[in-house]
């Protein structure tokens, strides 16, 4: 359960490991920039991530995370409405991964499914590490120190985010009970006034005795509304109201997210993995070029073949970039053959040049003014670093070592 106060707060990453590419822009990034007008957000480069695959040769991740943060800047992710930053800066979370590991049973990693695809996936390294098996930890280190109450994911990262609930949970079951922590609750209490004291108590018995999550979600909505008790006050009455401690970690829920449906131009899912791929800063002539050389239906040998629209991979930009009446005239054509796959791929070169053409714009503007983007990021990292601080002190405190150094 999250605590009210960071259920507000969104955080997400991206691996800087090369150029960003249209299936980040339509999988990932248009989604940051609706999120970022309804949430507190934190977006941050994960370049310890990515030396969990390039430990071997890390040249491309110094490189791509100046890059990568432009790019975000440039399709439209705002710095006065988010704190982007960039992970290895921020040391708290190698502290805070470290505390976590102390608690975190090995088969909880090792049953990750992404732990054993990927190292089927990716035959050319050796991921048989620990930074790779303990990566979901360090995942959940990354939202935990930031208490945020939302994870973007798609379907395929929800057991990253279970685990971090787990981990949270079994944190606060550990550490979350303090001394003198139903005295404190029964203070709060009578802040709140006999009758809202009354109205919680109600609730918690509800949910307690009879599993009545209606009355659980009473119960929070009435503790949000309290405003004479601190915000740890309202921790402590939200672990006990669910029968826990104080809730030091607030455990995250998945924000599930639509899976792209970008194509790549071997007609797979657009990955660099597959080099098929087409970048934010894909030259002219580049995207040109890879859209007329896709391959297309098999069956239109010759310009007078009749095809099948279903058929084609280029057909799958169609669904991304093209109207419906302007699909249903190219599904026509093609199923007629009164229209060639050149002049058919044409409007998808069109769109994607007209797509890019604004972002292309932006990205020279910021690689004109470095200064201003290092600024941007110097400036993300205090912020974040400030809040990694409050929490990172507060983990030492209920583990028994000293305070912020």
């Amino acid at each position: 359960m999250n605590t009210i106060s960071q259920n507000n707060r969104v955080l997400s990453g991206m691996r800087p490991t090369g150029l960003l590419h249209l299936g980040h822009y339509h999988g990932v990034l248009k989604n940051w920039i609706e999120l970022q007008h309804s949430y507190e957000c934190f977006y941050f480069v994960a370049d310890w991530h990515a030396l969990t695959t390039h430990y071997e040769d890390p040249s491309i991740i110094g490189e791509s995370t100046r890059d990568m943060v432009i790019d975000w800047l440039a399709v439209g992710v705002n710095p006065g409405n988010s704190t982007l930053f960039v992970q290895s800066r921020i040391p708290e979370h190698a502290e805070l991964h470290t505390l976590l590991s102390m608690i975190t049973p090995l088969g909880w990693l090792e049953r990750v499914p992404s732990f054993k695809d990927q190292q089927e996936k990716i035959k050319d390294r050796d991921l048989a590490t620990y930074g790779f098996l303990g990566y979901p930890l360090l995942q959940a280190a990354d939202i935990l120190m930031y208490k945020a109450g939302h994870v973007p994911v798609g379907e395929d990262q929800v057991a990253h985010v279970e685990l971090t609930r787990e981990v949270a949970r079994r944190f606060n079951h550990f550490y979350g009970r303090e001394a003198d922590f139903e005295k404190k609750v029964e203070a709060a209490k009578k802040k709140m006034g006999k009758k809202n004291a009354r109205l919680y108590q109600d609730a918690r018995k509800r949910y307690q005795e009879q599993g009545d999550s209606e009355a659980l979600s009473i119960g929070q909505a009435l503790l949000e509304s309290q405003q004479n008790i601190s915000l740890s006050d309202r921790e402590r009455l939200l672990g006990f109201l669910d029968g826990e401690g104080r809730i030091i970690l607030p455990e995250p829920q998945s924000l599930l997210t639509v899976s792209s449906k970008m194509p790549g131009t071997d007609g797979q899912k657009m990955s660099k993995s597959y080099n098929n791929t087409i970048a934010l800063r894909e030259s002219v002539d580049s995207v040109t070029k890879k859209i007329r050389t896709m391959p297309t239906d098999p069956a239109r040998v010759r310009r007078t073949d009749p095809g099948d629209p279903d058929k084609c991979p280029v057909w799958d930009f169609h669904r991304v970039y093209t109207d419906e009446p302007t699909k249903i005239m190219l599904a026509e054509g093609c199923r007629t053959a009164s229209i060639g796959c050149i002049d058919c791929k044409q409007y998808i070169v069109d769109s994607i040049l007209d797509e890019l053409k604004p972002i292309q714009q932006r990205v020279k503007e910021y690689l004109n003014d470095l200064s201003g983007v290092d600024s941007i990021i110097n400036e993300g990292c205090e912020h974040a670093r400030d809040v990694a601080q409050d929490t990172i002190e507060e983990v030492r405190k209920v583990m028994g070592l000293t305070g912020r150094r």
